[in-house]
Order: structure tokens, then sequence, then C-alpha cells
């Protein structure tokens, strides 16, 4: 793993969030430790030193005292290199309550007509909206180095840090938590697609589907769910982060229970 050009090998980068990694292993492989633990501060990561071992803290950090920031966004397009953000909004969430909300159109001069299909954003929408890079500066600080929790994380994540870099910030760095890989080992459902997880649990009555604080409110609700059936040996963010990627997953029904309640109508 590359980190602002000072190298650090990505299994040692993963033993910050189990092992630990000695004082004599990172100066081995980064120039300046003090540096950049700094800098990897900034970028969402917090390094602690237990037993004379480094660590992410979300490894001794309990989940009812870390905070999770539930993201969506909303995009004209999946390409980083040709397009952007149109709308961003996230929560703050500590012990299960939401201490927090940011929520922005941003600022666009072209959406294609089959993403306004979905979303219902247009560009006269975005027009008194902020610009892409002040949305960008006001999210960081707003997401700090909370738990980036995402319904399909790899895609919100990895879109708005190669967003940041796109403006002159530093990539994210914050641990992140995938709903849909939580949820699939805490709830037994026939799709893990937010929307039917929403129609089938009756997490928000009042959804608009493809818009961001909906979504992001939907996310939420499982989110919930989720903590709430987890295993009692699940007590840390590091827990729940390893829990949601190496689990076993939950069977699946055979049938649509969605359909069958069409039929039984």
């Amino acid at each position: 793993m590359s980190i602002n050009n000072l190298q650090i090998s990505n299994k040692s980068f993963s033993k910050l969030s189990s092992k630990g990694l000695s004082l004599d292993v990172l100066k081995q492989e980064l120039d300046d430790v003090s540096y950049q633990l700094e800098l990897w501060k900034a970028q969402g990561i917090n390094i602690i030193k237990k037993n004379a071992l480094y660590y992410f803290d979300t490894k001794f950090l309990p989940i009812d005292e870390a905070t999770f920031c539930i993201v969506d966004i909303e995009t004209n397009g999946s390409k980083i290199q040709k397009h952007q953000i149109i709308e961003i909004a996230a929560i703050k969430v500590k012990n299960k309550k939401i201490i927090d909300k940011f929520e922005t159109l941003v600022e666009c001069d072209s959406i294609n007509p089959a993403i306004t299909e979905i979303t219902g954003i247009c560009v006269d929408d975005t027009k008194n909206a902020p610009k892409l890079k002040k949305v960008l500066y006001d999210f960081k600080e707003f997401l700090a180095d909370s738990v980036f929790v995402a319904h399909d994380v790899k895609f919100d994540y990895g879109f708005i840090s190669a967003s940041f870099e796109k403006i002159g910030l530093l990539p994210l760095l914050n641990r992140a938590l995938c709903s849909i890989n939580l949820a699939e080992r805490t709830i037994s459902s026939y799709r893990y697609g937010l929307k039917y997880l929403n129609d089938y649990l009756n997490l928000n009555p009042n959804a608009t589907h493809h818009r961001a604080m909906s979504d992001v409110m939907t996310t939420y609700k499982l989110f919930i769910k989720s903590l709430e059936n987890l295993p009692p040996e699940i007590k840390t963010v590091e827990d729940l982060i390893n829990f949601s990627k190496t689990a076993s997953r939950l069977k699946r029904p055979k049938f649509d229970p969605l359909l069958e309640e069409e039929k039984d109508e």
C-alpha cells in the first residue's frame, strides 16, 4: 500500500487491525513514523500504542462508543474520470442514536436524463448548490475519523476518496463497513438490495429510493437491526468489521416472501 508516496506493505497495514506492529517494524517500512501517523490521522484513522505495539484504535473501541458515519452519494455516472457527485448525505451514529447530519446537492452542469429519471435530480436543481470542492472539504470535516458505513461501501467510499484526490486532498483511510455484508450475516433475506430490504423489513416507510438522505435513513434502520442480531462475542469495531467480512452468510429463503405475500392477497 502506498500512502502519500511512503511505503508500507498491505500485510503490515492490515496487522494494525489485528496483531499490531512494533515500532521496529514501522521504522523498517516508514521514513518518518511520527509524521506518517499524523498523516494517517488526517486521512481518518487513529493509531494507538498498547503494550509496546501499534494498532488502529478501533481494535479496542467498543461498538457502542464508536461513531459510525452512514453515507450515500448520487452521481451523474459511475466513472470517476468523467463523472461527479451530485448529491451527498450522511448521518453520524453513536450508541445507535443519530448525533449529526450532513446533506447537500452539488453544483453540476451535466446530468444525463437517465440519471435524472432514477434520482429525480436535474441540472436546474443543482444550479444554486455549492461547488464540489467546498462540499468535499465540508464532508471531510464532517466525516473526521468516523467508521464509514454504506450499502455497497466499495462504490461510495471509492468514489468519494477518488474525488478527494481530484481536488488535491489525500485519499480516505477511514475504517469501512459494508451494510450489505453485515446484513448477509445478521438478517436472512431473499435479496439484499436496499429497496428490497426496505420493502421486506419495512425499514423506512417514506423512502424515496435513490435520494441520498432517504437511502441513508434506510441504511441506518438496517444497520441498527443488524447490530441487534450480532453474536454476543462481537464487541469492538474491528470485531464488527471482521465479522461482516468473514462470518458465514445466513441461508436465504428458497422463495421470495414478498411474492408469496402478493399471491396471498
